[in-house]
């Protein structure tokens, strides 16, 4: 957005206008020693062809130009062009949240069709549009099946994404609820034995990850089967959303809480994204966020409405589902272009790039260092336990404008030497076989090394 700076004449007018004859007046309500009585101690003004050199110099610190491993929750995907010359359009960019929703029909209508293509994706009756995040869309869905079932518990996967995990103890905490978590398996999973005895008479919800934080693929209708004996409900959490072109979505879910970012949104230092519960017409009453339904008027033309809002915005706060106070329908309309470009045909087709790519990936890395939970199949990410600490794999990749994976050891201290790459569609084969190589010259270096110590011992 273009700063335009008001002339001497236009502040003159202005200040004509609303009976003040100086900027001073303005601030006359303020006591005399409060006010800054010099100029502000900044640099000197820049012309505008120099802010936007200094805009383009700082742009490119971010990184352009380098292959990325990194998953973990936020996906470096191929972003259409259309996305972004469409929604910036003034009746998308300046009307994304419908104060007066029923004047601002295309806004609606895009929310109508984002929440129906969202159902089509999960096998869910209903979708709301849209929540935060993914991470705020799992709390709010563990917090709903709480006010759905009546029970203050929750039982959660250890493989749900640990940053997940924080953002729902926060929300527990204030909540009163009490949390439980599950470990994985050798393979990865969730440990059935284990959810088992962790469930109890007072827990609302089983809540896993699917593709879950390690990239491996859970068994929702185990678990399903677990919790739904127990009288709970089953919650799916979702933040690789490119995984539905080629998964079975989880229809054995009570509630599925997703995040889109992967469909045509930035990863923009982490937002905003585009989070989105989904779940079964029976409990639409306690879905947090707001719904369109479609309709016709008076005269048989179809139109759309806000059908519930079940926002603190919108009703008494102590009645209110949530406490969101912002809608991300500009970012849901993101995915929706997304997914309208590419269809069914094609999000299944760049699903098998994603896995096709990370089962390459895998296999090579597999040949120089340990990949973990190969006994469960996997979608793009993988975990890769290395002899030398990842931390400095990665700054030698650095040096190649190479981002390697995620350390894992500050989530999962067990691990070791362990850290999670992810393959999209973006990754090329000479970036993968380059990453390798520095792993296969981080093993070979390690056993050297140990050669070494064992030749000195034997002298």
């Amino acid at each position: 957005m273009r700063y335009l700076p008001k002339s001497p004449a236009d502040r003159e007018a202005m200040l004509n206008a609303i009976g003040a004859r100086s900027i001073d007046d303005l601030f006359g309500p303020i006591p005399a020693e409060y006010r800054l009585n010099r100029d502000l101690k900044i640099p000197r003004q820049m012309a505008e062809s120099e802010i936007v050199d200094w805009f383009r110099e700082r742009a490119r610190e971010n990184g352009d130009g380098y292959a990325t491993f990194l998953g973990a929750g936020a996906y470096a995907h191929y972003r259409p062009v259309i996305i972004d010359a469409l929604i910036s359009r003034g009746e998308f960019l300046t009307a994304y949240t419908p104060y007066q929703a029923e004047i601002s029909q295309g806004t609606l209508q895009s929310i109508f069709e984002f929440q129906t293509m969202i159902c089509e994706l999960t096998g869910m009756e209903v979708a709301n549009a849209s929540m935060y995040d993914g991470s705020t869309a799992a709390a709010e869905a563990v917090m709903m099946a709480v006010r759905l079932t009546g029970r203050r518990s929750a039982v959660i996967a250890r493989s749900v994404h640990p940053e997940y995990r924080e953002v729902l103890t926060t929300y527990a905490f204030h909540q009163g609820m009490t949390l439980a978590t599950v470990p994985f398996a050798e393979n990865g999973r969730l440990d059935l034995r284990a959810l088992e005895k962790a469930i109890t008479k007072d827990t609302a919800c089983v809540l896993v990850q699917s593709p879950n934080f390690f990239g491996t693929i859970e068994d929702v209708s185990a678990v399903a089967e677990l919790a739904h004996k127990h009288g709970a409900l089953l919650v799916v959490s979702i933040a690789e959303a490119i995984s539905l072109g080629i998964l079975e979505p989880p229809r054995e879910a009570d509630i599925i809480a997703m995040e889109a970012q992967s469909f045509g949104v930035p990863l923009g230092f982490g937002g905003p994204y585009c989070g989105v519960i989904a779940t079964r017409e029976q409990y639409v009453r306690q879905m947090p966020g707001r719904l369109v339904g479609q309709t016709t008027d008076r005269n048989g033309k179809r139109g759309f409405v806000l059908t519930l809002a079940t926002r603190e915005q919108h009703i008494r706060r102590e009645k209110a589902t949530s406490n969101i106070c912002t809608n991300q329908a500009l970012v849901a309309l993101m995915a929706n272009i997304f997914m309208t470009v590419y269809g069914r045909v094609g999000l299944r087709e760049l699903a098998k790039q994603n896995l096709a790519k990370a089962t390459y990936a895998a296999q090579q890395f597999g040949k120089h260092a340990r990949v973990l939970f190969s006994g469960a199949p996997r979608f793009n990410e993988f975990v890769v336990v290395t002899n030398e600490d990842p931390y400095a794999i990665n700054s030698r990749l650095l040096g190649h404008k190479m981002i390697g994976g995620l350390p894992l050891r500050k989530f999962y201290p067990e691990l070791g030497n362990a850290s999670l790459w992810c393959c999209t569609e973006l990754t090329t084969r000479t970036s993968i076989d380059t990453a390798v190589g520095f792993v296969a010259d981080s093993a070979q270096s390690a056993r050297d090394m140990k050669e070494a110590d064992v030749e000195e011992l034997a002298r």
